[in-house]
């Protein structure tokens, strides 16, 4: 935990309950409204070992509350929960969850009365022949929700009118290790940056162009992957679709 407005740190939250564990934390999300953060508990960093499970934390204090298991599999289901976000403009708050394992995407719902979270699966990308759901990304609005998966490469997207059960629309392809995204400032465009950890089957390299208007793909930037690079992460700069529009950004 930090202070933001000195940029200092204050403590460091560490879960001593054995049944609490935060083994390999890697998704943050933090609720102010609530004074709650949850944080997922991923992969090892060798990738020797996975988790299962979601922590919630009192924001304010830090203070250890609960884990959660997001998996039906029996433990060790090494489901791997990688990220969590939640969903913009949701009353009472909802928390949505993508494993990265197991391939499944699950959400928190708040309970105001217990101020508590209870936890359920509410999608399976393995029946689309998909694996290793990763990012997250919602529209201004937060009536519609993106997920890629990394293997073999696509962006679902959902009508997320009802967080609190995303309804699948579309799954459209972009390419090996697609990771994260970006929404043009118009919410007409998204970017993915197609690459995971250099993992072999999950390295395109590439950046997928696609029109959510037409929801079909316009094409691929390999800049990157022409000189041998593989990009990590995409962020757009600020105002940089201002001038000469998309077609002078994707050049």
């Amino acid at each position: 935990m930090g202070d933001a407005v000195h940029d200092r740190p204050i403590k460091t939250v560490r879960a001593s309950d054995p049944t609490a564990q935060i083994l390999y934390p890697h998704g943050i999300a933090i609720h102010n409204g609530i004074d709650r953060v949850l944080v997922t508990s991923t992969v090892k960093p060798d990738m020797s070992d996975m988790g299962e499970s979601v922590t919630v934390l009192e924001a304010s204090t830090g203070k250890v509350l609960s884990t959660h298991k997001v998996s039906l599999k029996p433990s060790p289901s090494k489901a791997a929960p990688v990220e969590v976000m939640f969903a913009p403009n949701a009353t009472p708050p909802v928390v949505h969850i993508t494993n990265m394992m197991e391939g499944t995407l699950w959400v928190g719902l708040w309970d105001p009365s217990s101020k508590s979270f209870s936890f359920t699966q509410v999608d399976d990308f393995g029946p689309r022949q998909q694996g290793v759901p990763l990012e997250m990304l919602y529209n201004a609005k937060g009536d519609r929700l993106y997920i890629t998966t990394a293997k073999p490469g696509f962006v679902n997207l959902y009508d997320n009118s009802n967080p609190r059960q995303p309804k699948f629309l579309k799954a459209l392809p972009a390419a090996e290790g697609a990771h994260h995204t970006v929404l043009s400032p118009d919410e007409r465009y998204l970017f993915v940056q197609n690459s995971l950890l250099n993992l072999e089957g999950m390295s395109d390299g590439s950046i997928t162009v696609i029109d959510l208007q037409q929801e079909k793909v316009l094409g691929s930037i390999d800049t990157l992957k022409a000189a041998g690079f593989n990009p990590n992460c995409i962020m757009l700069l600020p105002n940089h679709f201002q001038k000469g529009g998309i077609r002078e950004s994707m050049q």
